[in-house]
């Protein structure tokens, strides 16, 4: 396996919240991140319906918008966000695990700009959509 995709995973693991959700990142690279969130009961918002709470997706966004930013060949050594709109299009469905994609699409000097969609097996009606900026701390 290569040594980004490992030190991603590690530093997604170092993360309390995405340890609890059970996130597990599935790629990363040139500003773009993947992580899964397998369905759990405990995570359930609504016990009717079964639908995983929206506070959950909420947080699988974030993070791999956040990954996103933290692997963009720019290579920044630490992140966090500034703000973050998600539009939520549909329940997820029940069972099934939650990806979320994001791609890092801009970097300035101390913003970086993020887009993101989370889907579970549905991959042509996304779940929700994500846009946001991201601090952006360098070496330099």
């Amino acid at each position: 396996m290569d040594a980004l995709l490992e030190e991603a995973r590690a530093l997604v693991l170092q993360l309390p919240h995405s340890k609890a959700l059970g996130m597990h990142l599935i790629s990363c690279g040139g500003g773009e991140a993947a992580i899964e969130m397998p369905y759990d009961e405990k995570l359930i918002g609504d016990p009717v319906s079964r639908v995983i709470h929206g506070g959950a997706v909420s947080a699988l966004m974030d993070t791999c918008c956040g990954a996103a930013v933290l692997f963009h060949p720019s290579r920044p050594i630490s992140t966090a966000t500034i703000d973050l709109r998600i539009d939520y299009m549909r329940s997820a469905t029940p069972g099934q695990t939650i990806v979320a994609e994001a791609t890092c699409h801009q970097v300035t000097r101390s913003v970086a700009f993020v887009r993101a969609v989370a889907m579970d097996d549905d991959r042509a009606n996304p779940v929700a959509t994500a846009t946001g900026a991201f601090t952006v701390e360098t070496n330099a």
